[in-house]
């Protein structure tokens, strides 16, 4: 498994059901946010390699385990590691947490990298599989 990446977050209002509880499925839009932040980290845009690379990174799977709740205003860590890169895919190992560093919700997620204007499969450019697997 790859170096984690971490992501501070708060719970908005908006992330929560009637009760107050995060709604099951932004767990998810937090997982996209760690992941799109991880990959900032390296220096890649998600617009800039559409447009330069002609490449989209699209989620294939995800299996999430829900193991607590977490509420409205709850501080929260979304990590990011990858525990595989394919040439045409990268598999990712998510966990959100509190501030304890207790797992709220896991989860297994597979991204394929698509062609942007045909969304079809395709390669990994050479220069971006580089640093993604340089993260490793």
């Amino acid at each position: 498994m790859s170096h984690e990446f971490r992501l501070p977050l708060r719970v908005y209002y908006e992330d929560t059901d009637a009760a107050g509880i995060v709604y099951h499925a932004n767990y998810l839009k937090f997982m996209e946010r760690a992941r799109t932040e991880w990959l900032r980290a390296l220096g890649f845009e998600q617009d800039d390699l559409a447009r330069r690379h002609g490449i989209a990174f699209v989620v294939r799977n995800a299996a999430l385990d829900y193991v607590r709740a977490a509420r409205f205003n709850d501080a929260l860590t979304a990590t990011c590691a990858i525990a595989r890169c394919g040439r045409a895919s990268v598999e990712f190992l998510q966990q959100v947490l509190d501030v304890q560093g207790q797992i709220i919700c896991r989860g297994d997620i597979r991204v394929g990298s698509v062609d942007f204007r045909r969304m079809v499969p395709m390669r990994i450019p050479d220069e971006i599989f580089e640093r993604i697997s340089n993260a490793l």
